[in-house]
């Protein structure tokens, strides 16, 4: 599909060149590069090769949102696996929310990857599903910027494309249904509250996935966009972390 609007300023893509230790990072639904950026430097200052993809119709206008599907953002972040592939001998992956949904598909069909950090994941949201039976609604009020902290606010669209949803319900669904397929070594961090995807899906995915290496770490101080909220920090030292102890 073609994007007819220009990239936002702060929605760009971002890649680090650095090791040969490679870190793909993947924003969420509806939202842009800019909340997984400061993950995506802090693991770059370390010496990490770091890519963030922009996922396909996102960062532009909600209209060329509405016209991509589920299997164009595996493609974004595919293309971000090969371009860290090229120059890097050892592959993480981290994501937030459906960048958390990729993230546990990325493992699913790519079993090499040397492990996953998923930050406020979804492998289902019951309020979306009502969507489905939706004919006559081409968009709905968003669902960006959940941040606790004061004055922080996500670069995201201000409407969801009701077609979107119904794409990520569809995507929701493969990828729980292969979740079992997960063995790659796995940290999972969850906002206790999150009013966008249920607390209880990292819970779930923790119980589902067939890792043996698993961490689930609760964020106490953040809502959904934890990784521009008040536990940025422990995100960073989590994952810096996750990765030094499975490298050495």
């Amino acid at each position: 599909m073609t994007e007819r609007y220009p990239v936002l300023e702060g929605a760009e893509p971002f890649y680090f060149e650095g090791n040969n230790i490679g870190i793909l990072v993947s924003h969420g639904f509806t939202g842009t590069t800019q909340s997984m950026r400061p993950l995506g430097v802090a693991l770059a200052e370390e010496g990490y090769t770091v890519c963030g993809p922009r996922l396909k119709g996102h960062g532009t206008h909600y209209e060329d949102m509405e016209k991509t599907t589920y299997q164009d953002w595996i493609q974004s972040i595919e293309e971000g696996y090969q371009w860290l592939k090229e120059r890097c001998d050892t592959i993480f992956m981290a994501g937030l929310s459906m960048g958390g949904t990729l993230t546990l598909y990325m493992a699913e069909n790519y079993p090499e990857l040397k492990g996953i950090a998923l930050i406020n994941a979804a492998i289902e949201i019951p309020t979306m599903e009502e969507v489905k039976q939706s004919q006559d609604i081409r968009f709905l009020d968003a669902i960006g910027s959940d941040i606790k902290k004061p004055d922080v606010k996500e670069l995201a669209y201000e409407k969801t494309p009701v077609q979107s949803i119904k794409e990520i319900l569809k995507f929701m669904e493969e990828v729980k249904a292969n979740i079992a397929k997960v063995n790659a070594p796995a940290l999972i961090l969850v906002s206790d509250e999150d009013h966008v995807v249920p607390p209880d899906n990292s819970q779930l995915i923790y119980e589902k996935i067939n890792s043996d290496d698993k961490k689930l770490v609760p964020l106490k101080n953040s809502y959904h966009v934890a990784t521009l909220d008040n536990d940025l920090q422990l995100i960073i030292d989590e994952v810096l972390g996750f990765v030094k102890n499975r490298i050495e």
